[in-house]
């Protein structure tokens, strides 16, 4: 790997929602991201997957996976719907991996963030993305844990106001680079 070139984070958002904590979570993390790294937040605002429709994709998604593929590692932040995670997500992760065979996730360093207005702070959420992955040949960080519960306290006017979580995210980022050059290696 290159010393002089940055790493390049794809951050995706789990939540589509105008106001979404888990976008703020995002936002703080670009704001602390080292200086040898930086995070592109890519939308995942894609048609519904249509398999009639994975080997000719819209240029939407095809370009969607190509910002993917460009990435040194991903990383999520997403809430918790229903014990899981959100359709929109979901849908997201079905283009980029699919047909069978051009899984532009494969291989990627991924971390996980969730802020959620429970008291889990998508801890659910994060232990399906967990199963997710190991289909998909991705290789998850597994420490730092990023959960923000009771999100509503703890983000005002779009902006994260703990402290404590912003050090969970450093160490996070931080982890996430050492972890994606250890795997460059």
């Amino acid at each position: 790997m290159d010393n002089d070139k940055k790493l390049k984070i794809v951050g995706l958002v789990g939540s589509l929602r105008q106001d979404s904590f888990n976008k703020a979570l995002m936002a703080k993390a670009q704001q602390l991201c080292p200086a040898e790294a930086e995070i592109e937040i890519v939308g995942i605002d894609l048609p519904l997957f249509n398999q009639d429709f994975e080997k000719n994709p819209p240029p939407l998604v095809l370009d969607f996976k190509k910002k993917i593929r460009s990435a040194d590692a991903i990383l999520i932040a997403s809430p918790e719907y229903n014990y899981s995670i959100p359709g929109a997500l979901k849908n997201a992760i079905d283009w980029a991996s699919r047909p069978y065979g051009d899984n532009s996730l494969e291989g990627k360093p991924v971390a996980i963030m969730s802020a959620s207005i429970g008291m889990l702070g998508g801890a659910r959420a994060q232990y399906h993305l967990r199963q997710i992955f190991v289909f998909l040949d991705m290789h998850p960080l597994n420490r730092p844990e990023v959960m923000v519960p009771f999100a509503a306290e703890k983000f005002k006017n779009g902006e994260l106001q703990d402290k404590k979580t912003e050090e969970k995210i450093s160490e996070l980022l931080a982890a996430l680079l050492a972890w994606t050059k250890r795997l460059k290696k």
